[in-house]
C-alpha cells in the first residue's frame, strides 16, 4: 500500500504480535521481491532507500559514498525536526571528526581491558539476583536484572555515580524514543552533556582510575573541549546500557522459547560464545536499522542510489538473510557461521563497545539458567516491547520460578 502522501509503498517497522521476537514479515518479501527499494516511513515524513540484504548491507556500510553525519538535511531520522547530535556523538559524524573521538577511546574497549570487568560484573550480577530471588515473584526482570546490570557495569567503567541512575536513564530512553518530539530530545541532550560536563570537571581537577579521568586527559592535551568529552561520556553512557539491557531480556525470552538450545550454554567457552553471536544474530535490537545519505551516486545490488539520498540499512532484515545464514528464522545456538552477523553493524562505524555487550551476554545468560532452571514468564501475565524505540526490547518481563 502506497503513502497518501508519497508514491512509495509504506513500511511498518512495528514487529507483530504473534512473532515478537522477529522483523516484521514484510521484511522477508522485501528481501526476495525488491531487496533495495524506496518506502515511506514515519508516517510518510521519510522516503529513504532501503537495504533489507547482508551483502547489500555491508557494502553500504563500508563504503565511501555514504554519510553517516546526522546534521544533513536529508538524514533520513525517525523524529521531526531532530536535533544535530553534538560531535562527541560520533556515530552521527563522518571522519575526521569520528576518527578524532573514536581512536580516543578504541584502547578503553579493547578486550583485555573489558576483562578486567569481568570479576565486578559477576558480583553484580550475583547481588541483583539474590535480591530478585529474595524479593519473590512474580517480577519484571527487565527492571530486576536486564537494567540495572549494564548500568551499574557502564557506571563502574566510567566512573558515574549510579545513584544517579534514574536521571541517566530517563534521558537516554528518550533519546532512542521515536515517538518524542525533536524538542525533547534537544533537551534531553542538554541536560545529559550538563550533567557528564560537571563531571569532567571534577575528574580535571581530581583524577580517578575511570574512563571520565581518561576523557578529561584529552581534554588537558588538547585533544578536544570539556564539554566534547562529556558528550562523550553522556553518549557512552546511554549506549552502553540501554542496548545492553534490551538484548539481555530478549535473549533470556528467546531462549525460554527454546529451552532445547540451553546446553549449548554450559557446554564450554567456545559454544557459549557462539551462543551469544547466534541471539545477537537472531534478535537483532537495531530496530530503525542504521540511517545514511549518499554523497555520491552509489549502485547496490542493481540499483543506483543517487547522491543526496537517505538510505535505511535494516540490520534485523540483513541477519535474516537466506543466503548467508541457512534457516535464518531458526534459532540454532552450534549455527558455525553466526559471528558473520552484522547486529553490531559494519565497517567504520561498527560498535565500539562489542567486547562489553558480549562479556555481559556472557555471564548473564548461562548464569540465569543455571541459577533458576524454573525460570518462566509469569502466568496470566504478558510481555510488553518498545515499539517506538530504536533499541527493541521488553518494556515489562514478569517472571516467575
Amino acid at each position: 500500500m502506497a503513502d497518501p502522501g508519497s508514491s512509495f509503498p509504506v513500511l511498518s517497522m512495528d514487529r507483530e504480535k504473534d512473532t515478537p521476537l522477529d522483523p516484521p514479515s514484510q521484511y522477508a518479501r522485501l528481501r526476495e521481491e525488491a531487496p533495495v527499494s524506496r518506502m515511506s516511513l514515519w508516517g510518510g515524513r521519510a522516503t529513504p532507500w532501503l537495504v533489507t540484504r547482508w551483502e547489500d548491507a555491508r557494502t553500504v556500510l563500508a563504503g565511501t559514498g555514504v554519510s553517516s553525519r546526522s546534521s544533513h538535511p536529508n538524514y533520513p531520522s525517525a523524529v521531526a525536526d531532530a536535533p544535530e547530535m553534538p560531535p562527541g556523538y560520533f556515530f552521527g559524524q563522518d571522519d575526521p571528526v569520528h576518527d578524532v573521538f573514536r581512536r580516543a577511546l578504541t584502547r578503553e574497549f579493547m578486550v583485555k581491558r573489558i576483562e578486567a570487568l569481568r570479576e565486578p560484573t559477576v558480583r553484580i550480577f550475583d547481588r541483583l539476583m539474590d535480591e530478585m530471588v529474595e524479593n519473590g515473584g512474580p517480577t519484571d526482570f527487565v527492571e530486576a536484572v536486564a537494567l540495572p546490570l549494564p548500568s551499574l557495569v557502564i557506571c563502574e567503567l566510567l566512573g558515574v555515580p549510579y545513584s544517579d541512575h534514574d536521571f541517566f536513564q530517563s534521558r537516554s530512553k528518550v533519546l532512542i524514543d521515536s515517538a518524542v518530539t525533536g524538542e525533547q530530545k534537544g533537551a534531553a541532550l542538554l541536560e545529559l552533556g550538563d550533567y557528564l560536563q560537571g563531571l569532567v570537571e571534577d575528574r580535571r581537577r581530581e583524577p580517578k582510575d575511570d574512563l571520565l579521568s581518561r576523557l578529561a586527559e584529552q581534554v588537558e592535551a588538547g585533544t578536544f573541549s570539556a564539554r566534547d568529552a562529556a558528550d562523550v561520556g553522556a553518549f557512552l553512557l546511554f549506549a552502553g546500557h540501554e542496548t545492553t539491557a534490551n538484548m539481555i531480556g530478549l535473549g533470556v525470552l528467546a531462549l525460554l522459547d527454546n529451552p532445547d538450545q540451553l546446553p549449548r550454554l554450559h557446554q564450554g567457552k567456545q559454544e557459549l560464545a557462539n551462543a551469544v553471536e547466534e541471539l545477537l544474530r537472531h534478535l537483532t535490537i537495531a530496530h530503525t536499522g542504521l540511517a545514511r545519505v549518499a554523497t555520491e551516486d552509489i549502485t547496490v545490488g542493481d540499483v543506483t542510489i543517487p547522491a543526496g539520498d537517505g538510505i535505511v540499512i535494516l540490520l534485523n532484515s540483513a541477519n535474516r538473510d537466506a543466503d548467508v545464514f541457512g534457516d535464518p528464522d531458526t534459532l540454532d545456538l552450534a549455527r558455525v557461521n553466526a559471528r558473520q552477523h552484522v547486529a553490531f553493524g559494519y565497517g567504520i562505524h561498527q560498535c565500539l563497545g562489542q567486547p562489553l555487550a558480549r562479556m555481559e551476554l556472557q555471564i548473564v545468560l548461562p548464569a540465569v539458567f543455571r541459577r533458576l532452571p524454573e525460570l518462566r514468564i509469569a502466568p496470566g501475565q504478558e510481555v510488553t516491547f518498545k515499539q517506538t524505540s530504536a533499541a527493541y526490547g521488553p518494556g515489562v518481563m514478569p517472571v516467575t520460578w
